[in-house]
């Protein structure tokens, strides 16, 4: 992510609102986790632009309901 993205991701993140008070633990878990994403996106978006950000986004769904892996992780042994 360039300078410019991540200035842009930490403004944006200032201006999001924290999860509120009034709200199960499971609903400020989830919220919170929007508010992350949220920022993640607009990253995305401000670095390679709103096409990227989708794609990205889409892709991560299809993985998440098919069960496959996000990440490689190295096989520690």
């Amino acid at each position: 992510m360039t300078n410019e993205a991540t200035m842009i991701a930490s403004e944006e993140q200032k201006q999001m609102p924290s999860p509120q008070p009034g709200m199960s633990e499971e609903d400020r878990s989830k919220d919170a986790f929007f508010i992350q994403l949220a920022a993640i996106a607009e990253a995305m978006i401000a670095a390679h632009g709103k096409d990227f950000a989708t794609g990205a986004l889409v892709l991560s769904a299809k993985f998440v309901a098919e069960g496959k892996p996000l990440i490689k992780r190295a096989s520690g042994g």
